[in-house]
């Protein structure tokens, strides 16, 4: 799947040499092979400045996603410019997660073996999800590292599900009740349903039809044994009130709502009518 050596010291932000007036913005990047997105935050003034998101419409390889990656940064320079912080995530469904207790990180691709496609020479690396006890084995996209390390030097990356599971838990507040939020993005969905103050269901399905999305959201909701009268579902991501996945949804769920976990540290300024990607924000 993602072939190739891994150059970067792992976990660590770069600190560019130089000072610039620049030296104060944070980029945060979001890979998938069906999609790209970053944006930059001014962290004085805790404002998004720049945002783009691009679909491909099909899934791509890894080497293809790369070349799309360069291309959007040189046509919004991004290359050119120095930053105090960068952050890759990495969005796919080659995870697992893996309680603290039971961990070993020399055991990595047993952890991935018998839920995910791996290759001998697959590169695999793991999050820490504080303080929940929990550690996220995945498959990161080893060529993007490496030319994001070219370009900035040593920066942060980790995966979707880490950035996932961490925010939803600080925005879910005191509520018992489980609620299922799901997260859309073209052709993925990612299911976290939280109660108790706890995680009681993580997972990521790739779909290509609104059959397929009820599918994985009902196959979810019965290995929990939720009610589909009442469980609350809070969609959010690429999906309108009146499409086909919301429309079907409320032909099964009758508690259904788009609620975007809000992230109100966050000023989004000229870009606040841009649909900027959750994920992307919260790593911020």
């Amino acid at each position: 799947m993602v072939t190739g050596l891994l150059f970067m010291t792992r976990k660590k932000i770069n600190t560019p040499v130089e000072d610039t007036s620049t030296d104060y913005n944070k980029l945060s990047i979001q890979v998938s092979l069906s999609g790209l997105s970053f944006c930059v935050l001014d962290t004085i003034d805790n404002k998004i400045i720049a945002s783009e998101s691009i679909s491909f419409g099909k899934e791509l390889t890894p080497y293809e996603v790369q070349k799309q990656l360069k291309d959007l940064f040189e046509t919004h320079k991004v290359q050119q410019t120095s930053f105090s912080e960068v952050v890759v995530i990495h969005r796919n469904p080659l995870f697992s997660l893996v309680p603290k207790s039971l961990f070993d990180p020399k055991e990595l691709a047993n952890y991935l073996k018998f839920n995910a496609k791996i290759l001998a020479n697959d590169h695999i690396d793991y999050d820490h999800i504080e303080p929940h006890e929990m550690v996220n084995v995945y498959v990161p996209f080893v060529n993007i590292n490496n030319y994001i390390y070219d370009l900035f030097g040593e920066f942060q990356f980790m995966h979707t599900a880490t950035v996932l599971i961490q925010t939803l838990f600080n925005s879910h507040g005191t509520t018992k009740e489980p609620i299922c939020y799901v997260h859309l993005s073209e052709y993925q969905m990612d299911v976290t349903i939280i109660g108790q103050k706890k995680l009681l269901f993580y997972n990521s399905f790739i779909y290509h039809s609104k059959e397929d999305f009820i599918y994985y959201l009902l196959f979810a909701l019965e290995q929990l044994k939720l009610d589909t009268e009442t469980i609350k579902v809070k969609l959010f991501g690429a999906i309108e009130e009146g499409d086909d996945i919301y429309t079907i949804c409320y032909d099964y769920v009758k508690n259904i709502a788009i609620s975007i976990p809000s992230n109100s540290a966050l000023q989004l300024g000229d870009l606040e009518k841009e649909t900027i990607d959750f994920t992307l924000l919260n790593a911020l």
